[in-house]
């Protein structure tokens, strides 16, 4: 694709872009070596950066915002530091650490994938985005990132950020295909990972759905939009009303697991539901939760013994240090948080 601009404006507004990013990037831990921060321009592999650490914060980062992984990210690699230790944990280990990220078939994704490449590969990173997309889990945006921030490839990104970015500067362009041939068309090849790395930097901080900060934009000079019109109408959030009991035998509680074969957290524990409450007044706690497009208002109960009964089959009790290292779902864990760690 051609872009809409001169030769020479395309390498102002690429020099234009790094620049920026060089001053002002965020400075986040998978940007950093196992020793340090990186310089500026230290893109290519064979320079300093980590295959894993950028493979693992890619896959956190898929549906999530940037200010949610970071403690869990911290936590997973502090866990599995290396791909021979996250191949070699059990299932529900993985799950247990990733537990309040939310979106577990990334979790179990990551896990397989790390089997294929220590298994299967000898430890070998792949090191084409062509080559990443045969592991599990890996679509054409994160087997993009991982190959250019990772691997110096000349291969471009599109994500949601990206994406507003070019439609933005250039204008919108029909088709699901334009914006991926807009930024190959744009990319930096000398620096393809600073390069894709400050697009999407961009798109997070100042070229934002809402509110863009123009004035600030390193891209001014090039824009169509300019701060022009208004951003997209976000379809209202749902409200929803949730119920769990809580049920003490001792210095445990007792939690469910979800069936294997369940289309949602297949195999995690959580507290037992229970039908809506007469009266929110007899809750223990309300506890507010969000997931993707809704928000959640959730009643925790005191469990009457025949809801203990009732789910003998498949729950256990278990203590604060087991429940701890157990794979939970986040709503779980926030709620014994709350009212089991802290009593």
């Amino acid at each position: 694709m051609t872009l809409p601009l001169p030769p020479r404006d395309i390498q102002d507004l690429r020099y234009a872009l790094l620049e920026w990013y060089d001053a002002h990037r965020r400075d986040l831990p998978w940007r950093r070596d196992r020793n340090g921060p990186q310089m500026p321009g230290d893109g290519n592999w064979g320079n300093s950066i980590d295959p894993y650490r950028v493979w693992v914060s890619e896959v956190m980062l898929q549906q999530t915002r940037v200010a949610a992984v970071l403690e869990h990210y911290a936590r997973f690699m502090k866990r599995f530091p290396t791909v021979q230790m996250l191949a070699s944990a059990r299932e529900q280990s993985v799950l247990a650490v990733w537990s309040g990220l939310g979106y577990y078939h990334r979790a179990r994704r990551l896990h397989q994938a790390a089997r294929v490449i220590v298994h299967d590969r000898n430890g070998e990173y792949p090191r084409t985005a062509e080559a990443w997309r045969e592991l599990p889990g890996i679509g054409r945006y994160t087997a993009a990132a991982i190959a250019s921030i990772a691997f110096g490839e000349p291969v471009a990104v599109v994500d949601g950020n990206v994406e507003r970015v070019l439609e933005r500067v250039f204008g919108c362009v029909a088709g699901r295909e334009a914006p991926w041939q807009q930024a190959e068309a744009l990319l930096d090849r000398a620096r393809p990972g600073d390069f894709n790395q400050a697009m999407m930097e961009l798109g997070a901080t100042i070229c934002t759905p809402r509110a863009p900060q123009c004035l600030l934009c390193p891209l001014k000079t090039w824009c169509e939009f300019r701060g022009a019109g208004t951003s997209k109408p976000q379809a209202p959030r749902q409200r929803k009303q949730l119920h769990y009991a809580l049920a003490r035998q001792g210095s445990s509680v007792l939690l469910v697991q979800r069936p294997a074969d369940a289309k949602r957290m297949a195999g995690m524990w959580e507290l037992p539901q229970t039908h809506s409450a007469n009266s929110s007044d007899a809750a223990l706690a309300k506890i507010r939760h969000s997931i993707t497009d809704t928000d959640y208002e959730v009643l925790v109960m005191n469990a009457p013994a025949a809801l203990v009964s009732k789910h003998d089959g498949n729950a256990r009790w278990f203590t604060t240090k087991q429940w701890q290292k157990l794979a939970l779902t986040g709503l779980a864990r926030k709620v014994l948080r709350k009212l089991v760690a802290e009593s």
